[in-house]
């Protein structure tokens, strides 16, 4: 596993050295973030500033949802947990990505030097407030809403459909105390959001951005992202198989295929997500003169809404298909709602 890994890092990092590097990275106020861990980059905060706020606003959360989750993972006290238990704590924690949209559409107050902006290095004290557009959008234009609905809308789907090709495929179980609907815990309906938000606002999109604006167009660019995508989908997968292993509850007839092959099954999703979701509304923060005058359409929550089914009906029929290629029948059963009192 660890050299499959491996190879394919050293596969990227040589495509990566192939690239033409596009000029602009270093000159133009599009692309002047220092990216973090040296490649993932943040939108623009000038040219950018409604995806800028809600992607710092993401990373901060998502150091706060990890913490809770280390901490109880390491403590064990989902040993205490009920049912209700595991639908307050991981509805919990997705409730302040939900309401966010709605109570705080700024989504973080921020401010950079005006010397990141101007290119000065003559007065590095100054400092600019970011100020995010959603708060002068209606609720209904903001990007975090269209956020919320593309992700709410892929973890359902997720949940409800794709978790039962792990049910067949690789004999996974949840055996914690669970309220289910379709014999899924509706807690995982839940923790999947906030899952989904990191891997998506702030990892993906951070890393396909570095790779998208760093580079002169052309075929190297274009195999790079694929790589990207590739290595990324396949890395976050097996990652969280990882780091969900020491969680009894959730368990598979045979670990080390769910390593392996149930990375890559995994990774399926993200394949169609990761490109997908990069491509949202990109022209969030175009001149509004432009799209008054209709040369930039607007995206609307019903284009999300139809984008997001979109993705997931890709995954699905990806799914099927190597279910289909490995010949084993696709069983769903069970009821509307029902609660489990686990083993």
């Amino acid at each position: 596993m660890s050299a499959i890994l491996v190879t394919a890092f050293a596969i990227l990092i040589g495509m990566h050295f192939i690239q033409i590097r596009h000029k602009q990275a270093k000159t133009s106020s599009s692309y002047n973030n220092k990216p973090i861990f040296g490649c993932i980059q943040l939108p623009s905060p000038k040219s950018e500033p409604t995806k800028y706020c809600y992607e710092i606003f993401s990373w901060y959360y998502t150091i706060i949802w990890i913490s809770i989750f280390g901490m109880i993972i390491i403590t064990q006290c989902y040993e205490y947990f009920t049912a209700a238990t595991y639908l307050i704590v991981c509805g919990g924690l997705a409730l302040p990505l939900l309401v966010q949209p709605i109570l705080y559409p700024q989504a973080i107050q921020t401010s950079i030097s005006t010397s990141l902006i101007q290119n000065d290095t003559t007065n590095k004290q100054a400092k600019l407030l970011i100020t995010n557009p959603d708060i002068n959008r209606p609720f209904h234009e903001r990007y975090a809403t269209k956020v919320t609905i593309y992700l709410l809308t892929y973890s359902f789907i997720g949940n409800y459909w794709y978790t039962h090709y792990f049910y067949s495929v690789l004999n996974a179980q949840y055996t914690m105390p669970s309220y289910r609907l379709n014999n899924v815990p509706m807690a995982m309906f839940c923790a999947t959001h906030f899952y989904f938000t990191t891997y998506h606002v702030c990892i993906s999109n951070g890393l396909l951005r570095h790779v998208d604006r760093s580079y002169v167009q052309g075929w190297r660019k274009r195999m790079l992202f694929v790589a990207t995508v590739l290595f990324l989908s396949y890395f976050t997968a097996f990652m969280e198989t990882l780091t969900i292993s020491s969680f009894p509850y959730y368990s598979f007839e045979d670990r080390t295929m769910a390593y392996v092959w149930g990375s890559a099954f995994y990774g399926i999703y993200f394949i169609v997500s990761f490109p997908g979701f990069y491509y949202l509304d990109a022209n969030i923060d175009a001149d509004i003169e432009k799209k008054a005058n209709n040369k930039e359409k607007r995206v609307t929550l019903m284009d999300t809404f139809t984008i997001a089914c979109g993705h997931g009906m890709m995954i699905l029929i990806l799914l099927d298909f190597v279910r289909l290629y490995l010949g084993i029948p696709l069983v769903i059963g069970g009821v509307a709602f029902v609660f489990t009192s686990g083993q």
